[in-house]
């Protein structure tokens, strides 16, 4: 079964084919958190896309975080906060970052008022979909193209006021995650 969850790990932890990439950590001149705050520890549900039917689970601890699978098994892999894992918070968004390649790759997080997560992301695996998406956010910023072996970072370099409209103008989208314990 092809879980959303494990889709979810794979594009954080491996990054796609093609990211939209930063040169530092985001949001820049933010200061990154030591650990991970009391409020989004926990247990996080996922659910297939496909089926509707629970999915793996995200655990995030003080350190990091690391994924169950359906049958409590704990191989899907982990991340520790590190200088290749940063983790900053800034006008209620949890701002996830993850070096790849020399190139830093963003996930949002925001915690709802249910105590589930909205994890967000651009996504432009789509090719129709990023020339769309590039061609807007090139109207804004310089979009600086990066290759490193197949893969292909589309590097940009907003302040933060900026990163907060490109959020604002739902270029970031992605599930949500049921929070269960």
């Amino acid at each position: 079964m092809k879980a959303s969850l494990l889709i979810l790990f794979w594009s954080l932890v491996l990054v796609s084919c093609k990211e939209i990439s930063f040169e530092v950590p985001q949001p820049a001149g933010v200061k990154p958190l030591t650990e991970v705050p009391v409020n989004l520890r926990g247990h996080y549900l996922s659910y297939d896309e496909r089926t509707g039917e629970e999915s793996d689970t995200l655990i995030i601890e003080s350190w990091g975080y690391h994924f169950k699978d359906v049958n409590d098994n704990d191989w899907l892999g982990s991340g520790h906060l590190s200088d290749s894992l940063v983790v900053k918070f800034y006008k209620n968004y949890y701002f996830v970052n993850f070096k790849s390649e020399g190139q830093w790759v963003l996930r949002l997080v925001r915690q709802k008022p249910s105590g589930g997560l909205e994890f967000l992301s651009i996504d432009i695996q789509d090719d129709a979909k990023r020339k769309e998406t590039l061609k807007k956010i090139s109207k804004k910023m310089k979009v600086k193209e990066v290759h490193h072996g197949d893969d292909t970072f589309y590097q940009i370099d907003p302040t933060p006021a900026q990163l907060m409209t490109l959020i604002k103008e739902g270029y970031f989208t992605g599930p949500e995650l049921s929070k269960i314990k």
